[in-house]
C-alpha cells in the first residue's frame, strides 16, 4: 500500500522528470565517450562516477541552504559559471588539438592509475563548476517536497534518486559506447571523433557562458 501514498507518486513523478533530463545530450555525456574512447571502458564508468559525485556535491549544498547563496550573488555566480565553462572550453581545445595533431597510433592509450584519477576529476567538475546544476535542485526538488517533510531527509532521498538515474545511465553509455569502440578506435574513425566531441564541448562550454539565470 505504501506504493500507492502520495509520497511514492511523486517520488515516481521525480524519477519520471529525472529520467528525461537526465538522458538529454549533454556535457557528461561528451566526457564519458572521450574517456572511453581514449582510455577505454574503465575511464568511462570512473568519468561517470566523477560526473555524478559532483551532482550529489550540488545536492547536498542545496539540502543545506548554500546553494542559494550561489543564486543570490550574482557575482559568485557568474565566477562559478565562468570557471566551468572555461573549463570545458580548455577540454575541447585539447580534444579538437589531439584529433589535428596526434599521430595515428597516439590516440590508443592505456589507462593508468593517474589517468583513472583525471578520468575521475573531468566528470566531478563538469559538474561541480556548472551553476545550472544548482539551480535544477534548487527548482525542482522543492515541488515534491511537502511541508510535514523533513525538508533535508527529503531532499537528499530526491536527490539520491536523480544520482542514481544519472550513474545508471551514464555507466550504460560507457558500456554501451565501448561495445563499437572497435570501429570507433580506427585512426580516421577517432580523429573524426575527437574533433566532434572537441567541438561539442566548446559548444558546451559557450552555451553555459552565455546562459543567464
Amino acid at each position: 500500500m505504501l506504493f500507492g501514498t502520495w509520497l511514492d507518486q511523486q517520488l515516481v513523478a521525480f524519477a519520471v522528470v529525472a529520467g528525461v533530463l537526465t538522458v538529454i545530450p549533454g556535457a557528461d555525456m561528451a566526457l564519458v565517450a572521450h574517456s572511453v574512447l581514449s582510455r577505454r571502458r574503465r575511464a568511462g564508468y570512473v568519468t561517470s562516477v566523477g560526473a555524478c559525485t559532483g551532482l550529489w556535491v550540488h545536492a547536498m549544498a542545496s539540502a543545506l541552504g548554500l546553494s542559494a547563496i550561489l543564486m543570490t550573488s550574482a557575482e559568485l555566480f557568474s565566477a562559478v559559471k565562468a570557471a566551468g565553462a572555461l573549463y570545458l572550453v580548455v577540454l575541447g581545445v585539447l580534444s579538437l588539438r589531439r584529433a589535428l595533431t596526434s599521430a595515428p597510433g597516439a590516440l590508443v592509450a592505456t589507462a593508468t592509475s593517474q589517468d583513472t584519477r583525471r578520468a575521475f576529476v573531468r566528470g566531478f567538475l563538469s559538474n561541480v563548476l556548472n551553476p545550472k546544476v544548482a539551480l535544477f535542485y534548487l527548482t525542482l526538488l522543492p515541488q515534491f517536497v511537502r511541508p510535514e517533510d523533513n525538508v533535508l531527509a527529503r531532499s537528499l532521498v530526491l536527490a539520491g534518486v536523480h544520482v542514481v538515474i544519472g550513474l545508471v545511465w551514464l555507466v550504460s553509455y560507457a558500456y554501451f559506447f565501448s561495445r563499437v569502440s572497435d570501429v570507433l578506435r580506427r585512426p580516421r574513425m577517432r580523429r573524426a571523433l575527437e574533433g566532434v566531441t572537441g567541438a561539442l564541448l566548446i559548444g558546451f562550454g559557450g552555451r553555459l557562458a552565455c546562459e543567464r539565470r
